[in-house]
C-alpha cells in the first residue's frame, strides 16, 4: 500500500519489510508507513562492511524516495562480520551450526548502514553503526538446542539477540538496537533535527 503524504509535514517511509525494524520504530513512537523497495541486492558486489552497508541502504532508500519525493524515506542494511567474512542468513541447520560454532566465545561485528532521503529537500544522509558482540562459549548442547528453534534462519549471523538468542550473548559494545536491525537513537535523532518528526507526534503515536 502506498504511503500517504501528510499535508503539513512529509510522511516517513520505512523502505524495508523487516518486522524487527518496524517494531523498533513503533517502540520509538515514530509514525511511519512501509513501502518495500524490491531492490535486487545480489547485484551489489561485496566490498567491505562500512561501504557495503552504506551503499545498500542508500540504494534501498533511493528506490522508494524516487516514488515519494515529499516523504522522508529510511533505508537500512545489516550484516554480521567475523574475521573479515560476511555471515549471511543460514539456509540450513548445518549452516546455522557452523555459524554459531564460529561465533562461540569470540567477538563479531554487526554493521547497519542507514540512509534517510527526502528528494523534495535534496536531502540524503547516510551513516553506519558498528556494534561489537561477544558470545559466551557455547556447548554443543546449547548450539543444537538453538538451531532447532525457528530463530536462526532469517537472521544474519544466525541468531536473534531480541529473542531466545539473548542467552547466547555475553557482552554488547555499542548500539543494542543496531544488532536488532536499526540504530534507533541515531535515526530518530536525525529525523528530529531535520524537522521530519516532532516530540508531540511521537507522543501521539505512543498513545495509539
Amino acid at each position: 500500500m502506498a504511503p500517504n503524504n501528510n499535508e503539513h509535514r512529509p510522511s516517513i517511509i520505512l523502505a524495508s519489510a523487516s518486522p524487527r525494524r518496524k517494531s523498533l520504530l513503533k517502540q520509538a513512537g515514530i509514525p511511519f508507513e512501509v513501502y518495500v523497495s524490491g531492490l535486487d541486492e545480489s547485484r551489489f558486489p561485496w566490498t567491505e562492511p562500512v561501504d557495503f552497508t552504506r551503499t545498500l541502504a542508500r540504494a534501498k532508500a533511493a528506490a522508494v524516495a524516487d516514488l515519494f519525493p515529499e516523504s522522508w524515506t529510511i533505508g537500512a542494511d545489516t550484516i554480521v562480520e567475523a574475521d573479515g567474512e560476511l555471515l549471511a542468513k543460514p539456509a540450513s541447520r548445518n549452516e546455522a551450526r557452523d555459524m554459531l560454532t564460529r561465533l562461540s566465545g569470540v567477538v563479531h561485528r554487526v554493521y547497519t548502514g542507514v540512509a534517510v532521503i527526502c528528494r523534495s529537500r535534496d536531502h540524503c544522509h547516510t551513516e553506519v553503526a558498528q556494534t561489537d558482540v561477544i558470545f559466551k562459549s557455547l556447548s554443543a548442547v546449547e548450539i543444537e538446542w538453538y538451531i532447532h528453534t525457528e530463530e536462526p534462519y532469517d537472521k544474519a549471523g544466525g541468531y536473534a539477540i531480541q529473542g531466545l538468542g539473548t542467552v547466547l550473548v555475553k557482552e554488547v559494545h555499542g548500539s543494542y538496537t543496531n544488532v536488532v536491525g536499526l540504530p534507533v537513537c541515531e535515526v530518530v535523532d536525525h529525523l528530529w533535527r531535520q524537522g521530519a518528526i516532532s516530540r508531540s507526534a511521537q507522543a501521539k503515536e505512543e498513545d495509539r
